[in-house]
């Protein structure tokens, strides 16, 4: 083997100082540029390319005298090999310290355990609002940009200095060892394969040039919406510092409530509980209002602050372990001011506590054991009661366990009773016990599963009236009335007894729904064919606390059957309301027990104020007045259109 064929060996470096190395970066400091530029992978980007670039060769300054690897020092030039290596000791160092973080900038992400500052974008330099990158070249340089982003960072370390420094293979190979790379013969063999003489007067154009540069604006919405997201974000800082600043403990534990988010004057009044509102026992008798607002603060546990403030935060920001419902047009957000103190108790192994802030009633519990495993922490109910009268204000859930219910009843009412509704007017009434705070016994209550076979209603006598109650599974129950929409009365005789009990068991399509009353209007009567007695037809109109959201159900109701027949339906209609009193509504009947072969007949009536009534569609006929019993041939198959006449000569269709 020839001695030509072995590279002389480099000699023995001489250590370098910092005003030396500084000296060569700044006035190779172009080239140094360039040469980071092109072993950067051009995945980073042009704009991040350029800046990495810059910042690489700006940290490649040593910080104290240091002695080069051996392999950093140019060796002896070989005989034919291009002049590029016989440079002076503080570029040498520079420049593998360029290459070295170069091909670290290339690895990605996740790789190591703990990124190199190199893998990270540059924080300097840096130009807000700006987009820098080097002048586009031509066909030529876009092709061996392509070609070098298909080698490794090692082969375009080895390509670029072979052809940008125009070192042979030898130096190159000892520059890329002094930089890390693990088998440097394999680079500069992968950097042949891109043809180096095509590329060395290319790798000099301004295509490949960091520090010849044109700018052009990052996207301005983004960077408009940027900075209001960190002036926000600067700002939710700056309050968090303050609150986590604050001595003590605040306002103390607040058990189930989400961490705080703000504090203000107004909200920690809110929330204090000793600025709660509790209204003394007897106001309710000389005020001139008889609603929620005038019941007295009861309960054995008014005085527990910690259990008011927990309450009152749990209300505000309830956290992820609360139960929390609210019935519909209900805003289940934090109080307004200071709310009203109703009770704070314990019933059932729960301590409870009623708020009433003039919209809202707001029942809070705690299990007084703790939670179950895997259950809520604590139970947060919202109820709309704004509008509330005598009769509103009645009642209360106050709990709700074992397929029971507890009610805490108003100051005014004189006493409590149960009746089973499904039992008509057969049905006795039983007295319910209330203790000193006006908590009843356990009721059963009807929203409990079941089938139908028990309905068992609150009846509470107040003044000079007894009015009937009935749990619709919220804090508010029902109240039921008989009677045309202009005057209502409270079931209390046989004949509305015995329309409910063949009403009640309608009642589960109106749970859950907000409803503020019910009321059964039996608003026809009718003959029906075959000599088999006299219908009635009914209206039942369930309204809600937030107006909305009204419920409309005409029932027929036939001799010797249960439960009433739904004959039509209607959500926000105006129909058996005060302001709209008439209804229209029909069924398909047939004689009960007749046989098979026993004809069909179309029924329909009308409220007082309907002068006619016709059918078309599947069948077609008139009635008499405004009741219609119609004989069919066969049942119909297409659906039957009822249209009728007001006496004031108005049209009304049916509730369908």
């Amino acid at each position: 083997m020839s001695t030509q064929d072995i590279a002389a060996p480099a000699p023995s470096p001489s250590p370098v100082d910092v005003g030396q190395a500084e000296a060569a970066l700044v006035e190779h400091y172009p080239d140094l540029v360039r040469l980071a530029y092109l072993v950067l992978p051009s995945g980073l980007g042009r704009n991040r390319r350029v800046l990495t670039a810059h910042a690489l060769v700006q940290r490649s300054l040593p910080r104290r005298r240091t002695t080069p690897a051996s392999g950093a020092m140019p060796g002896q030039r070989r005989a034919g090999e291009p002049a590029g290596g016989g440079v002076d000791a503080g570029y040498a160092l520079i420049r593998v310290e360029v290459v070295r973080q170069a091909l670290d900038a290339g690895v990605p992400l996740g790789w190591r355990a703990w990124p190199k500052r190199s893998q990270l974008p540059p924080l300097l330099p840096r130009v807000w609002g700006l987009r820098l990158f080097p002048r586009a070249g031509g066909a030529e340089e876009l092709a061996l940009d392509q070609r070098l982003s298909e080698l490794s960072g090692a082969g375009r370390a080895a390509y670029a200095l072979r052809g940008l420094e125009r070192l042979g293979d030898a130096e190159a190979h000892r520059v890329l060892s002094a930089a890390g790379v693990a088998d440097p013969a394999a680079a500069v063999a992968e950097a042949d394969r891109v043809g180096a003489e095509a590329g060395q007067a290319l790798l000099r154009s301004p295509e490949f040039d960091p520090c010849s540069l044109q700018a052009r604006p990052t996207d301005l919405m983004r960077r408009r919406q940027h900075g209001r997201a960190a002036l926000a974000a600067l700002a939710a800082a700056v309050v968090a510092g303050t609150l986590l600043g604050l001595p003590g403990e605040g306002w103390g534990p607040d058990g189930a409530a989400a961490p705080p988010y703000a504090r203000n004057a107004a909200v920690e009044a809110a929330l204090d509980p000793v600025n709660l509102r509790k209204v003394a026992p007897s106001v309710w008798q000389r005020s001139a209002r008889t609603d929620f607002s005038v019941w007295p603060a009861r309960g054995g546990l008014t005085r527990d602050t910690a259990l008011l403030r927990r309450a009152l935060a749990v209300w505000t920001r309830p956290g992820g372990t609360v139960a929390a419902s609210a019935t519909p047009g209900t805003p289940p957000g934090p109080p307004m001011g200071p709310p009203q103190l109703l009770f704070a108790g314990e019933v059932d192994r729960a301590r409870v506590v009623l708020f009433h802030d003039g919209l809202r009633v707001v029942r809070y519990a705690e299990p007084v054991d703790g939670a179950p495993a895997g259950g809520p922490e604590v139970a947060l109910d919202f109820a709309r009661a704004d509008g509330a009268d005598a009769v509103g204000a009645s009642a209360l859930v106050v709990g709700r366990t074992d397929a029971n219910v507890r009610y805490l009843t108003a100051p005014w009412v004189s006493g409590v009773s149960a009746r089973d509704l499904l039992g008509g007017v057969v049905g006795e009434s039983r007295p319910v016990r209330r203790d000193a705070q006006g908590v009843t016994d356990p009721v059963p209550s009807p929203v409990a599963p079941s089938q139908c076979k028990v309905w068992d209603v609150l009846e509470v006598r107040e003044g000079g009236g007894t009015r009937t109650l009935t749990d619709l599974g919220e804090l508010l129950p029902a109240r039921l009335t008989s009677g045309p929409p202009s005057a209502p009365v409270d079931v209390s005789d046989a004949r509305s007894r015995a329309e409910w009990a063949r009403t009640a068991c309608l009642l589960p399509s109106v749970r859950a729904a907000g409803v503020r009353s019910v009321n059964s209007w039996r608003y026809a009567e009718q003959t029906l064919p075959g000599e088999v007695g006299r219908a009635a037809w009914l209206c039942t109109r369930a309204e809600t606390w937030r107006g909305s959201g009204v419920k409309v159900l005409a029932q027929f109701q036939a001799p010797g059957t249960g439960t009433g027949v739904p004959a039509a339906k209607g959500d926000d209609s105006p129909a058996c309301g005060a302001r709209a009193p008439q209804v229209l509504a029909g069924v398909l009947w047939r004689v009960p027990g007749s046989g098979a072969d026993a004809p069909w007949y179309l029924l329909a009536a009308g409220s007082q104020e309907v002068a006619t009534v016709s059918a078309s569609g599947g069948a077609t006929g008139t009635g008499e007045g405004r009741r219609m019993a119609l004989e069919l041939d066969a049942k119909p198959t297409e659906p039957v259109e009822l249209a009728g006449k007001l006496e004031s000569g108005k049209d009304i269709v049916s509730l369908r």
